[in-house]
């Protein structure tokens, strides 16, 4: 049988243009690369799975390539982008600082900085989740950060900045990697269901996006779960499924129901939903959410600040033009009340309940 590989790692970029979401950054590497302008210690921080260390080892690799192409990238026939295209370089150690915090780890690490590189120019020491180095550990490194030998590039990445210490960042170059887009995690994972022979409708990649939360990596894996659920096929009904997603059909429907001040029918979408397994502080959120959208949808400005596909953001604009500013805003307070109170409320299904009907009734106060 043959080995499985996830997405996540056989669609991972090698060269800075199949970088998705962080041209700003890739430009910027590129560019310091041609020119030569090359600091001794970059920090790479952002959200989990946006390209981090993904875009730390394409530099590494791109600043030894011994034939780099005019667009700044690296050949990938030299001998260098050979040893690292099959994981043998020994000009690029990674150290993943959650498991390898202490001091006796970092002084290992400034022993490997005194060995010259053998092919290329440059040794390249990666630390992923600096941010869990011990205080003992940071002051070790301190002094062979701030001046390493002239063939040493240290690439420092966080997901939490602001845990490290002021005389770290000072040190240090820093790039900040941007949260995804939902646009750009769809069409990512649409050339990947097109290279993977997957058939996927637009309404079920947008939920994974959505699910993903800005991270390419997640996106990725949540693509393959869904996938072996579908096989090859995947449908927006099967991907809700899978993946115990609310159908924002029923957040619809919702809504014409307290225009229309059927109260009776509120209650039973809202029983059926419990009734699918969903929680009630959950229901509450993703209520306040379309509601939020259908709030954007009044301007043809703001609606482009919806994260969803062109067919979903036209539904919300065809509800928004049912529904009255202060409608909206009144059902929004209401429902954001309801998400705070919800943990504390000792008859949870009743207060959304009540919720619920208020803003049916904010809606008829609203359209006499």
């Amino acid at each position: 049988m043959e080995n499985y590989i996830v997405s996540a790692r056989k669609y991972r970029p090698m060269t800075f243009d199949t970088v998705v979401g962080q041209e700003a950054l890739t430009t910027t590497l590129m560019n310091s690369i041609k020119t030569g302008h090359l600091a001794h210690a970059y920090l790479f921080c952002g959200p989990r799975g946006v390209g981090k260390t993904t875009c730390a080892r394409i530099f590494a690799k791109t600043i030894n390539c011994l034939n780099p192409k005019e667009s700044g990238e690296a050949c990938d026939e030299c001998e260098s982008c050979k040893a690292f295209n099959e994981n043998r370089s020994l000009n690029i150690h990674e150290l993943d600082a959650a498991s390898n915090n202490s001091v006796d780890d970092i002084r290992v690490l400034i022993e490997q900085t005194r060995i010259p590189p053998q092919v290329g120019k440059y040794k390249v020491f990666i630390i992923d989740e600096v941010h869990m180095l011990s205080s003992q550990a940071f002051n070790a490194f301190l002094k062979t950060l701030e001046e390493p030998p002239h063939y040493v590039i240290f690439i420092l990445a966080t997901t939490e900045k602001h845990k490290l210490l002021p005389t770290i960042l000072s040190r240090c170059q820093i790039y900040d990697f941007n949260r995804m887009s939902v646009n750009g995690i769809i069409g990512h994972l649409q050339n990947v269901a097109n290279k993977e022979g997957v058939n996927a409708e637009q309404a079920a990649l947008n939920v994974i996006a959505q699910k993903a939360d800005g991270g390419m990596r997640d996106a990725l894996s949540i693509f393959d779960q869904v996938n072996a659920y579908c096989q090859g096929n995947i449908t927006y009904k099967q991907t809700i499924a899978n993946l115990n997603v609310l159908d924002y059909d029923y957040y619809f429907k919702l809504v014409d129901c307290f225009i229309g001040n059927r109260v009776s029918e509120i209650m039973m979408i809202f029983n059926e939903i419990l009734n699918n397994g969903f929680e009630g502080g959950h229901f509450i959120v993703g209520l306040n959410s379309h509601l939020r959208n259908l709030l954007m949808s009044k301007d043809a400005q703001t609606l482009t600040l919806i994260d969803s596909n062109e067919e979903v953001r036209q539904r919300y604009a065809q509800q928004a033009a049912k529904c009255k500013p202060e409608f909206l805003y009144a059902a929004i307070r209401r429902c954001t009340d309801c998400d705070i109170n919800y943990k504390i409320s000792q008859n949870k299904r009743l207060l959304v309940e009540i919720t619920l009907i208020e803003i049916a009734q904010d809606a008829q106060e609203d359209h006499p």
